[in-house]
């Protein structure tokens, strides 16, 4: 029945798009094929950062259509080509006025230099003002790494310091009869905290402050170094701030004052006659080369967001938001595995955690890319903390940033009681069990029963106990001093590079460079992406577990003829499905 309707649903749908539809993709199929204008002599690629940033491009196969948005790894792709292309003469980029992430502050600040240095090419960075909105002293050691660094006349720099501000429901969760009922390992494992207390434990105080401060002295020092300054002078006099431009270019914080367009006109006049700005998408559009299909490669696997079981066909095919996928990532290194070309793989990680089995799942198959004699290298982007640690924590090395956040080696689980808050609004919930007691340990009408809570703080133990055990195996570490260095604490790169947790600072390059190392691979190799997101159509016929050809059909109905029971169709899909309750290895995570 199901195959008939869809049939006689196709060739209604065939007529449609033989009268209306056809013209319409024979357009889009012509200018699709058509090749973009190759790029002018004397370009000045603009890179505007003030739309946010991703750590790697989005996974949605329908990305390209909804202006997914850049990602780190795509802008110093894009840098790492046009440093050699003579065509592009320099690089002018828009900084935002809030805050971006530390360690995607310190890989475009590496990519700035190495586009300076290679390339012999100026880039300019204008701002519109800093603000104290999350970490701006990143945004400012990043405009630092520039040839020169633009305000705007009578704009603000109030880059003056790091500020972390946390909500806390226990009195309203009281007041109210919630019970936030969990268990932690162990006191700087500090995701439900906000659940449990009305203030900071003196823990959650001293592992904030401490990644925080890291994280600040590391971007002034960073800044301070890029200009040849003495790093307490350039704290002391960004501290003092704020200051209208005027005044931080007399105090040598900025290089110039002046509207952008000036300093677009600077750019273009210093790169030459007839220079003209190209949009940083149109270049990397433009500017795309044909890579060697074979030959000896290195494996880049991406991995970023929150790690859980399955795979993203399990969630709407349109949403932009990245999660890990246990089932794809660990496909990504068996494939690469397989790979006769593959003789390394550098995994980029940038994840708070997730699933606990998820992560194992990822991590097994990082063991057995080692055993198969593929060194893993894992670069770590924004985070790679709780879970995104416990993937990374067997690679062959890791390679951090400065300030990215990471460790975070601990678990947390449990549930929130509210039976007593929906009492008081007459609702009553009672729950009936078949077998054992802990059978109803999860269920929301009460807290754990003494029984309930012994079995489940000996699961938590027992986690957390693997995750000490894999990354002392990992990182070739006595498990007492892990256990000493992990209790669910966060740290930066750096601290982790001095702790033992990581082998060396650095961006994605550095990475690759390490894992030819280890492959004893000479010269220039080729970087093969495996993974990744799927054709538009092929993620819908999974999706929704129809033929290739009925999706195609059906698609283009609800694309050309705004189908209601499409869209029906596609919302239920976008709606997120409930994981299993539990244990989790999440770190908490701070706001940009």
């Amino acid at each position: 029945m199901k195959q008939f309707l869809m049939t006689v649903a196709g060739v209604f749908v065939g007529l449609v798009l033989f009268l209306v539809g056809v013209p319409f993709i024979l357009i889009v199929l012509a200018a699709g094929a058509a090749r973009p204008a190759p790029v002018a002599a004397n370009s000045v690629v603009q890179l505007d950062l003030r739309g946010g940033l991703s750590d790697q491009d989005s996974q949605s196969p329908f990305a390209a259509f909804g202006g997914g948005g850049q990602s780190v790894m795509g802008v110093i792709e894009v840098l790492r080509r046009a440093e050699t292309d003579d065509k592009v003469k320099a690089v002018f980029v828009r900084l935002p006025e809030g805050g971006i992430a530390p360690a995607s502050a310190d890989e475009l600040s590496q990519a700035f230099k190495h586009f300076r240095s290679v390339g012999k090419k100026p880039i300019f960075a204008h701002s519109q003002g800093l603000y104290p909105s999350g970490m701006s002293t990143s945004t400012y050691r990043l405009g630092m790494a520039a040839s020169e660094f633009w305000m705007q006349p009578d704009s603000s720099l109030q880059a003056v310091g790091v500020a972390s501000e946390t909500m806390f429901y226990k009195r309203l969760f009281d007041k109210y009869g919630v019970k936030a009922d969990f268990e932690q390992r162990y006191e700087y494992k500090n995701a439900v905290n906000p659940y449990l207390n009305s203030d900071f434990t003196p823990a959650h105080r001293e592992a904030t402050l401490s990644w925080m401060g890291s994280v600040y002295t590391s971007a002034l020092t960073a800044a301070a170094k890029d200009r040849n300054l003495d790093p307490a002078r350039l704290i002391k006099a960004i501290e003092a701030g704020p200051y209208s431009a005027q005044q931080a270019r007399g105090l040598g914080l900025i290089d110039k004052v002046g509207q952008v367009k000036e300093a677009q006109d600077a750019m273009l006049a210093r790169a030459g006659k007839g220079a003209k700005l190209i949009e940083f998408s149109d270049y990397a559009s433009r500017s795309k080369k044909d890579l060697p299909k074979t030959g000896a490669a290195i494996a880049v696997i991406g991995a970023e967001g929150p790690i859980v079981t399955g795979t993203a066909g399990q969630a709407s095919p349109f949403a932009n938001d990245s999660t890990i996928h246990s089932d794809e990532t660990a496909k990504a290194i068996y494939d690469a595995i397989e790979d006769k070309d593959v003789k390394a793989i550098v995994l980029r990680v940038s994840s708070p955690g997730g699933s606990d089995t998820a992560s194992e799942q990822i991590l097994a198959a990082v063991r057995a890319a080692k055993a198969a004699g593929k060194p893993v290298v894992v670069s770590m982007g924004t985070y790679a903390a709780s879970g995104g640690y416990w993937i990374s924590s067997q690679a062959s090395a890791i390679v951090a940033q400065p300030s990215t956040l990471t460790g975070s080696i601990g678990v947390f689980g449990g549930k929130f009681a509210l039976g007593e808050a929906l009492s008081r609004f007459g609702v009553d919930t009672r729950q009936v069990t078949v077998g054992g007691d802990y059978a109803g340990a999860f269920g929301t009408g009460q807290e754990f029963t003494a029984d309930q809570r012994a079995r489940f703080s000996a699961w938590m133990d027992h986690i957390y106990a693997g995750f000490i055990t894999r990354v002392a195996e990992g990182r070739k570490l006595p498990v007492e001093r892990v256990r000493e260095i992990a209790k669910g604490r966060v740290w930066t790169g750096a601290q982790a590079k001095d702790l033992g947790l990581v082998d060396q600072l650095g961006g994605f390059y550095d990475a690759v460079d390490k894992a030819k190392a280890l492959a004893n691979l000479k010269g220039d190799v080729r970087l093969k992406k495996i993974g990744g997101p799927k054709s538009p159509f092929d993620a819908l016929e999974k999706a929704l577990g129809v033929s290739s050809t009925s999706m195609r059909t059906v698609a283009a109905a609800a694309w050309i003829l705004g189908d209601p029971r499409s869209e029906a169709i596609l919302d239920e899909m976008a709606k997120t499905r409930l994981r299993s309750q539990g244990a989790s290895v999440l770190a908490d995570t701070p706001t940009y």
